[in-house]
Formats: C-alpha cells, sequence, structure tokens
C-alpha cells in the first residue's frame, strides 16, 4: 500500500532561470537550494538542455522550475481561465498576510485582495512567469474545517450528477457577496 509522506515538490516552466530565483527569493524571502543543469533528460535520454530550481518553500516543502531555452517561450493554459491555476502559500496569520500585502505591494507588485473565502483570507499575484500566486491565511475554526470534510463526499457526488454547485458550505462566501 501506498503510503505518502508529503509532496517532495511541485515542479512548473520558467522563462528565465535566474529572474525566477531572485523574485521567489526577494519578492517571497524564499531560499535557493539546488540548480540541476543538463544536456540530456535523465527519464527519457532526450536531447533537450534545461536549468532545474529548487527553492525552499519552508516546512520541507519544495517549489521547482524548468527553465528550457531550446523551447518555445512558455504562456499559461489559455483553455484555463487566470484564476484556476494558482501555486497557494500559507502565511502565519492575517496580520502576516496584510503584512506581505503592503510589502508586495512596496515592491511594485498588484495584489489582489484580501479575499474572505470563509475559512481564509487570500491575496493574490502573478510572478514574472505568469504563474498566479496565493497568499494565505486560515481563519476557520475547528468546527468549520470539520463541517467542510463532512460535506465534501456529499457536494462531489451532487456536482458529479448535476454539474450545478452544491449549497452545502455557501456560508463560506454569503458574507462576502453579501457586502458587495
Amino acid at each position: 500500500m501506498i503510503k505518502i509522506e508529503q509532496i517532495h515538490h511541485v515542479a512548473y516552466r520558467c522563462n528565465d532561470a535566474k529572474e525566477t530565483v531572485e523574485f521567489y527569493q526577494n519578492m517571497l524571502n524564499m531560499e535557493f537550494l539546488v540548480a540541476i543543469a543538463e544536456d540530456l533528460v535523465p527519464s527519457t535520454k532526450e536531447p533537450d538542455p534545461y536549468m532545474h530550481l529548487f527553492m525552499d518553500a519552508g516546512n520541507g516543502n519544495i517549489l521547482a522550475f524548468f527553465e528550457l531555452p531550446t523551447k518555445p517561450k512558455m504562456d499559461r493554459d489559455r483553455m484555463t481561465p487566470e484564476w484556476v491555476q494558482h501555486i497557494a502559500f500559507r502565511v502565519e496569520s492575517e496580520a502576516a498576510l496584510m503584512e506581505a500585502k503592503a510589502d508586495l505591494e512596496a515592491k511594485g507588485l498588484d495584489v489582489l485582495g484580501p479575499t474572505n473565502h470563509g475559512v481564509i483570507k487570500s491575496i493574490y499575484f502573478f510572478d514574472p512567469n505568469g504563474h498566479r500566486l496565493e497568499l494565505t491565511c486560515l481563519t476557520g475554526s475547528d468546527e468549520q474545517m470539520k463541517e467542510l470534510k463532512r460535506v465534501a463526499p456529499l457536494m462531489l457526488e451532487e456536482w458529479s450528477r448535476t454539474k450545478k454547485a452544491p449549497k452545502h458550505a455557501a456560508w463560506m462566501h454569503e458574507e462576502e457577496f453579501s457586502s458587495k
């Protein structure tokens, strides 16, 4: 039986390895851990030079990137809305979230939010490669989290049948939408 311990790393593509490392160092205080560069892909033996970067995202989480200079410049998936594919990082508190927002804006980034998702609050921005990033803090109670876990299978089953948003957890955004 497979027992996953944690995600070792998640890898994305970047357009410029140095620019990407500097962004994550300067904007999110991530430590640059490892660089691997080869002319052949180890798994396929395909001749395709690359630079593979690993950034410390905290608590054993690693965010990795590949620069592929022989391939056309990367772009986002145009069949998917910008808000869907993103990388989310948790910060300690709502105060830390607001401090991060101010810090990122002071460094020249456009930051959306905070958005209240009922059990978390989030801010959003983009890295130089067009990857959407989210910083989030937990705001929900243990009871709210237990209720979300309880209704998750019910919601999935209803969604699978109807392809319409189930209302089991509509309370998460009701306050946010009612205030607009």
